[in-house]
């Protein structure tokens, strides 16, 4: 029998893996493998393709006969805030007790993903933290670092958030919170909705914790990172800003 955050289920939980990819064609083989060495007993994995060029999303379709995987295709570039946003939809329907979040790009490392199934014990989203005792980078310039660093202070100070990692993108949710999350109001079709979805569930006032966690940048394939990812989450959490200043918060 298993427990998570008080629900007591009589089999193993059904976890629901959700990766957005774009040109992961290298990458998604190698990490499907790991997720699969993890020895989970119930797990699928829901891709969702950003009509990649690279093939990623027939390559996936590949990986399906022989892992439990599907996949959603998208018609065109759209963000990967859609993308997640679909990812969770598709999930929800599949009535799972657990869905995870993470990229493509080998940059998560599934071997924490047990951890965090554990920590949903106690939460109901648990956060993959850079900026926690234990957590940290490798593989970043120290320019890159000082942004990030520094941008999560910045929006936690602002947005009077708790959480130390807002912009992380490896996430463990119970499904109580994922129904509870307003997935149709959330604006954000970049980066950013990494931010909103923490400061949501926060705002809901659900339960939220975070496990250290080593983030390596990828080894193959193009960083999505530029100036206009920048720009558009800062203009994103000055929104949600006012929006907390209209409500009263």
């Amino acid at each position: 029998m298993f427990c998570c955050f008080g629900i007591m289920y009589k089999k193993s939980p059904l976890v629901i893996i959700v990766i957005p990819t774009y040109n992961e064609r290298e990458n998604l083989p190698i990490l499907i493998k790991e997720l699969a060495e993890l020895g989970l007993d119930r797990w699928q994995v829901l891709v969702v393709d950003d009509n990649s060029p690279d093939g990623t999303g027939e390559l996936a379709e590949k990986l399906s006969r022989q892992y439990p995987l599907t996949v959603i295709h998208g018609q065109a570039k759209a963000g990967i805030g859609i993308a997640y946003r679909n990812g969770f939809a598709a999930a929800l329907a599949k009535k799972p007790d657990i869905i995870i979040q993470m990229d493509a790009d080998l940059s998560h490392s599934p071997r924490v993903i047990p951890q965090m199934i554990k920590r949903l014990k106690r939460y109901d989203l648990v956060i993959g933290s850079r900026y926690i005792p234990g957590g940290g980078i490798k593989n970043w310039q120290w320019s890159r670092r000082a942004i990030s660093k520094y941008a999560n202070l910045f929006v936690r100070l602002l947005l009077r958030s708790k959480v130390h990692d807002l912009t992380t993108g490896f996430k463990a949710f119970s499904r109580f919170a994922l129904e509870r999350l307003p997935l149709e109001r959330l604006s954000s079709v970049g980066y950013n909705f990494q931010i909103e979805v923490t400061v949501a569930c926060e705002r809901l006032g659900l339960a939220i914790g975070e496990i250290p966690i080593i983030f390596t940048e990828r080894k193959k394939g193009k960083s999505k990172f530029a100036l206009k990812i920048i720009l558009e989450s800062a203009l994103r959490v000055f929104l949600l800003f006012f929006k907390d200043v209209f409500k009263g918060r």
